[in-house]
């Protein structure tokens, strides 16, 4: 039944609407993969644990999805702002790794497999595409912070879901990775926030 938690509540108004907006089924290709559950010792219910896992791989999808976004920004950015924001990306990118080794890392330890691969992000993926058209800093920056305040707020959501599945420790990996989240937000949002 914790599967049925899992497509109720916020997390699935959120991703209705976005799936609206991009016109794509809501249905989650991961939800689609068997979830593989290895024998361990940790405590939990193997039924939470199935289902933390398939939650920390859709958070995985969408971390090195937005890892790459960053850096896509990073490589093609041009303008005034060049090297501030060229760096801002590549701080962006290398603070998102970090997130997303720590959401991999949960699920094995949950006694999963962590579903990382290219062909894998690019079907689970619920981020909106970034746009490759792009040069102007002032463009990155809006794009990115739209691509992090997406991934925050399903980060967000992933928080509740954890915690009414009763798992405190993957709720609080992603109370963490929400914080680290907004604070990116914050930086690269600045931007876009003052005139010249």
């Amino acid at each position: 039944m914790v599967r049925t938690t899992l497509k109720t509540g916020r997390r699935t108004a959120i991703a209705q609407v976005k799936a609206a907006r991009r016109g794509r089924s809501l249905e989650n290709p991961l939800a689609r993969m068997q979830t593989r559950v290895i024998s361990t010792r940790n405590t939990l219910r193997e039924a939470t644990r199935r289902a933390m896992i398939e939650l920390l791989n859709e958070q995985l999808a969408d971390s090195l999805d937005l890892g790459l976004q960053a850096k896509q920004a990073h490589w093609n950015v041009k303008g005034p702002h060049f090297i501030g924001l060229h760096e801002l990306f590549d701080k962006v990118t290398e603070e998102l790794e970090e997130f997303t080794d720590d959401i991999a890392e949960r699920a094995v330890a949950l006694g999963g497999v962590a579903l990382g691969t290219l062909q894998v992000v690019s079907k689970g993926s619920r981020l909106v595409a970034y746009p490759l058209n792009l040069a102007d800093g002032q463009e990155h920056v809006a794009a990115l912070s739209n691509a992090l305040a997406q991934f925050g707020t399903t980060t967000r959501a992933a928080i509740d879901t954890a915690a009414r599945a009763g798992d405190a420790d993957t709720a609080d990996l992603f109370t963490e990775i929400s914080r680290g989240v907004d604070k990116l937000l914050w930086f690269v949002e600045a931007h876009l926030q003052a005139k010249e």
